[in-house]
């Protein structure tokens, strides 16, 4: 194939960072072309809780951390774009809950927990009650404190469908990925043949992004991956719960986050401190079992005796920082042409296309004058997963 096109901002990576940048762009005038091998949002993005967070988590040993602060405008701009009002217009994203929330189970540990948590951030937490519980914790067994928080969680796969929408024409499907060089320097890709040169390329592509890296011959910015081995549970008995269940420790204990099933019922997705280390050495069986055990404790009003189970591994691609530790925002390198970075957080999705923003400002970049791109192969837009595991 010796189709040759040609674009202000060539994207590889169809998640929800790079489809929200696509959008962007396009909004700011530019020419830009995304391309996926896979489903969009395939990756990590819908396989992420959907919580827009603050930061407030980052804070429960009671100091605002770097964290905290970088995040901590997210649900803002999100619930913008949500009403139409923002950077984005991402009407018709279905808003599973407008808040989520601070669990504490009723023991010594959790309530010192959530004391300092609510003391360091007091302007983001507000306590509730009775009613104003969430659907699963309002039976008279529950013996704990909830804090609401003012932040958002979305329906991935309706946000993946919007993004998607919003790309018009820009989406391309390819499998195999090139170099495109003239006098030694990185003017675009090859893709599936398919010569495309670009103004500027960027690779936000996460965990597939070390492999893109080695094909255009760079082993730098380093990658690291954090793995995590999440439960889902689906039973009829369950009712709508977004809330991280506090421990003693800097982690939340389990983070709960609830999906519509195609059938009515509600699937609950578990991560928190449930999913990491501990959790990622078990085998399916016994992290199966680890989380009726919490559930069983922290919910025996639950009937779960007919509860379908599964597990799904998740490797987070973020950059690499030392011991592993989570990066505070969203990440962007540059070397020439080229723009590779993660978002590190689906909630730092706008913070990485500002970072990209910045950057094409930086360096003058403006809005060219492209021929009108020929009908091409679009990637398939990917559907909740949980479909098929339970």
């Amino acid at each position: 194939m010796s189709e040759s096109l040609s674009t202000d901002v060539l994207i590889v990576g169809g998640g929800v960072a790079g489809l929200w940048l696509n959008a962007r762009l396009r909004r700011l005038g530019f020419a830009t072309l995304l391309v996926d091998k896979g489903a969009l949002g395939g990756g990590q993005s819908v396989k992420s809780q959907g919580i827009i967070h603050g930061g407030t988590k980052y804070a429960l040993h009671g100091a605002l951390t770097g964290a905290s602060e970088a995040i901590a405008d997210m649900p803002r701009r999100w619930r913008e774009a949500l009403d139409g009002q923002g950077e984005l217009d991402l009407t018709g994203v279905r808003l599973l809950s407008d808040a989520h929330y601070l669990w504490s189970p009723g023991t010594l540990a959790g309530n010192l927990t959530s004391f300092f948590a609510s003391k360091a951030v007091r302007s983001r937490v507000g306590q509730v009650k009775g009613d104003a519980l969430p659907p699963a914790l309002q039976h008279a067994q529950f013996k704990g404190k909830v804090y609401r928080l003012s932040e958002l969680v979305l329906d991935v796969p309706s946000l993946i469908v919007r993004l998607a929408e919003l790309a018009g024409d820009s989406l391309l499907a390819g499998e195999r990925i090139e170099p495109l060089h003239e006098g030694g320097e990185l003017v675009g890709l090859r893709v599936d043949g398919r010569a495309i040169r670009a103004q500027r390329i960027v690779f936000s592509a996460g965990g597939g992004t070390a492999e893109l890296l080695a094909a255009v011959g760079l082993q730098q910015p380093a990658m690291q991956r954090r793995p995590l081995h999440m439960v889902m549970l689906k039973a009829p008995t369950l009712k709508p719960l977004y809330a991280h269940c506090l421990g003693g420790g800097s982690k939340p204990r389990i983070t709960v986050t609830s999906h519509p099933a195609a059938d009515g019922e509600w699937v609950w997705y578990l991560g928190g401190d449930l999913a990491e280390a501990a959790g990622v050495a078990r085998n399916e069986t016994a992290q199966v079992a680890a989380a009726q055990q919490e559930l069983a404790e922290l919910v025996p009003w639950i009937d779960l005796s007919t509860a379908r189970w599964a597990t799904l591994r998740i490797d987070r691609a973020e950059p690499a920082q030392s011991s592993l530790a989570r990066p505070d925002n969203a990440f962007l390198a540059e070397q020439g042409r080229l723009l590779v970075g993660w978002p590190t957080k689906l909630a730092l999705s706008p913070d990485f296309s500002d970072r990209v923003e910045a950057a094409l400002a930086r360096d003058g970049i403006r809005p060219g004058n492209h021929p009108p791109l020929p009908a091409l192969p679009r990637p398939p837009v990917s559907g909740p997963f949980w479909e098929g595991l339970l």
